[in-house]
């Protein structure tokens, strides 16, 4: 089984709270990345200071700075990722991941998916589930038997080189989804991608609420689920399905009243009909499958969170 190595790149905004505990746990790995740039995107606080700190004395971390800004979006990090790549064109690497920098991974985080890679040459993108309640790590979106493991995280993911550079990496779109375009783009591309449970990060703060109250969360997760094209019947019955978690009904209302917001709004789809109409089938043949498993769809409520396009 042949050995491969890695790179890693973490944009970071202002993340002087986490920042800390993220590079002390990859400066743990059993397997180390061969460089690490971490990108600070216009931090105003201490990060800056915290990485340099943590990373004097080594050779394979390095940070960069971008020029300072107001407002917090998503195009602004795949700018500061493609920064950070840029640094790394001239160097031999079989692996690229993307790491958020307020992620924490257990020792042989990497080891375990480099295995993973190793073992399928047609594994494009890999990564993990990760927790939020790190008492329990057992307890995530893909703790049930028809998880879509297709799916991989934008907490952290982990492509091969050639898959990266196949699908355009990430695309800097200021209404987010790149980690989700990414991803869907490679296996559009006939790649293989994979979440592999047998691993988690830990995600130290709570999803969607980076810039949203929880119930704008499912707002703004209904208009990113029009954004990406998401086949109406499907979104609908997750939107219902939603209803059943907490906060009860109001949550999936919020979600539904999103995507409807967005449709009648015609709210631009920056990406191509080809991927819209990839999406779809990929949704229509889950939705076929859940339907002749069990006449309950309530699984797409345990599913929905995992799948939310960054």
């Amino acid at each position: 089984m042949q050995t491969s190595s890695y790179v890693l790149i973490t944009p970071a905004r202002n993340e002087e709270t986490f920042i800390g505990d993220t590079v002390r746990s990859v400066m743990a790995q059993t397997r180390r990345p061969r460089r690490w740039i971490i990108v600070s995107d216009g931090s105003t606080d201490g990060t800056d200071r915290i990485v340099s700190e943590l990373a004097s004395g080594t050779d394979w971390i390095e940070l960069i700075r971008m020029p300072e800004r107001r407002d917090r979006q998503f195009a602004a990090k795949a700018n500061a990722f493609n920064a950070g790549f840029a640094r790394l064109r001239g160097l031999d690497f079989d692996l690229i991941g993307n790491l958020d920098a307020d992620i924490t991974l257990p020792p042989d985080y990497f080891e375990f998916l480099l295995a993973r890679f190793a073992e399928d040459p047609r594994l494009g993108v890999a990564g993990t589930p990760f927790v939020e309640d790190h008492d329990r790590p057992d307890q995530h979106t893909y703790a049930h038997k028809d998880a879509n493991l297709d799916h991989v995280s934008g907490a952290c993911q982990v492509f091969r080189r050639a898959c990266f550079e196949a699908v355009g990496g990430y695309v800097p779109i200021k209404g987010g989804a790149i980690d989700w375009i990414a991803v869907t783009t490679a296996r559009m591309k006939g790649w293989r991608t994979r979440t592999f449970v047998e691993r988690v990060s830990y995600h130290h703060r709570k999803i969607g609420t980076g810039t949203h109250s929880p119930l704008m969360a499912r707002f703004h997760y209904g208009r990113k689920a029009y954004y990406v094209g998401g086949h109406p019947a499907w979104e609908l019955l997750r939107g219902v399905s939603q209803m059943r978690s907490s906060p009860l009904v109001v949550g999936g209302l919020y979600f539904i009243a999103g995507y409807l917001w967005a449709g009648l709004t015609r709210m631009p789809r920056p990406i191509s009909p080809e991927l819209i109409a990839f999406h779809r089938g990929e949704q229509m043949e889950r939705l076929r499958r859940l339907l002749r498993l069990s006449p309950r769809v309530g699984l797409l409520a345990s599913q929905s969170h995992a799948e939310q396009p960054k």
